[in-house]
């Protein structure tokens, strides 16, 4: 019980910070007061979660370093979003480099929060991170499936859109895996079909996508222990699931189905104008080779006029907008960030679950998303990184056969 009243860590600051992660950009004016549209919600969660994240390091008790911690992506990380607020400097003018700036801001600092506060238990930390990403599927999917269709057919809650909501869904989906094989029992397994359901109601076919690949990579990796009975049985239970929907599904479902993952992308090829969002950003980057144009460069030179917001390509908006500079700093950081993880740690089970949810969301940011919607990457890739650099209990290595 030593646990339950003197925790490793607090509960609170993971609370809070975990709602600002998933909360996105939220004004007062999303609530209908639109006399306080300057309030930003997430300044002020992030302010009482970096307070209660003070509270949570000053109480814990200090304990003997056993090794120098790999925490170099997380320098080149920080100079990477420095170099990107930066970059506000040469910016063009129509640039909206103010709430560009404070996005990174914003990011840089829940990513710093994030690492320190899970390298103090990575354990429960993550715990609770999966179980709370599990809890908001859950309300995001009953949400969307009360509020109905929105534009396009497509479904989505709490005013994001269907390419966020596509996310927060496939990350239910792995916290509800990552839960099972953390308490053995099956149960979060049942909200699976809820959470698959609704990520196909989104129309994300680049979300759906990246959900695949990283589910089959998973099965890679751990093909050595899938038994065949075990395979039959999903197998057999997601047709039995896939042919009760296809029964039962209102109109609304099928017509989303046919129109926009069979008309669309398989008849038309109909990619949404990526290509064309695609190439204006890699001419930017082509004509702005060293350090790009500046923060929101994209928008202030190209989206201003075709009514365009960001590149849609994380990787492309960096190149177009921070250069062959911006560009080394993010593959500086993801590379050292990959060797820090690379192998799990203490707690490899825990780190390649934590790398699987930011290889979604990664994924997902080349197709969608501007700068600010990869927060959830970042958030992940610090608690992989905090798995797998800070040491075991002392209990629990002495537990663990040499």
């Amino acid at each position: 019980m030593t646990w339950v009243w003197h925790p490793r860590v607090l509960l609170a600051p993971g609370l809070v910070l975990i709602l600002v992660a998933i909360g996105g950009r939220y004004t007062l004016d999303r609530a209908g007061f639109t006399d306080l549209a300057w309030v930003d919600l997430r300044v002020i969660g992030l302010a009482v979660g970096l307070v209660a994240l003070g509270v949570d390091v000053a109480r814990r008790p200090r304990r003997e370093r056993t090794g120098t911690r790999r925490e170099g992506w997380l320098v080149a990380a920080t100079l990477f979003f420095v170099f990107q607020i930066a970059s506000g400097l040469w910016a063009p003018e129509p640039a909206r480099v103010g709430p560009q700036t404070l996005d990174l801001v914003l990011m840089a600092v829940l990513v710093l929060a994030f690492y320190l506060y899970a390298t103090g238990d990575p354990d429960a930390v993550l715990r609770t991170a999966f179980v709370l990403f599990y809890v908001a599927a859950i309300l995001f999917a009953l949400a969307a499936l009360a509020a109905g269709p929105g534009e396009q057919g497509r479904y989505s809650a709490f005013g994001g859109g269907p390419n966020v909501f596509v996310r927060i869904q496939l990350l239910g989906v792995i916290s509800a895996i990552a839960l099972t094989m953390l308490s053995g029992r099956k149960l979060p397994l049942v909200a699976v079909p809820l959470f698959l359901l609704t990520a196909v109601l989104s129309g994300s076919r680049a979300g759906l996508l990246a959900g695949m690949v990283v589910g089959a990579a998973a099965l890679f990796k751990i093909r050595g222990r899938l038994r065949a009975g075990a395979v039959v049985a999903v197998v057999g239970l997601l047709a039995a699931v896939t042919g009760v929907i296809g029964l039962l599904a209102p109109p609304a479902f099928t017509s989303l189905f046919q129109e926009r993952f069979v008309e669309q992308t398989v008849r038309d090829r109909y990619l949404s104008d990526r290509t064309d969002i695609w190439g204006a950003a890699w001419r930017l980057a082509v004509e702005h080779p060293v350090a790009g144009t500046g923060l929101d460069g994209f928008y202030g030179t190209v989206g201003v006029n075709q009514r365009v917001e960001y590149p849609h390509n994380y990787v492309l908006g960096v190149a177009a907008e921070g250069g062959l500079l911006g560009l080394g700093l993010l593959a500086l950081a993801v590379l050292l960030w990959a060797g820090t993880v690379r192998g799990g740690g203490p707690r490899p089970r825990l780190t390649g679950l934590a790398v699987a949810a930011a290889a979604l969301v990664a994924l997902c940011s080349l197709f969608s998303g501007d700068y600010y919607d990869a927060r959830l990457f970042w958030l992940f890739a610090a608690l992989a990184a905090a798995a797998a650099v800070t040491p075991l209990p002392a209990r629990r290595r002495q537990a663990v056969p040499s």
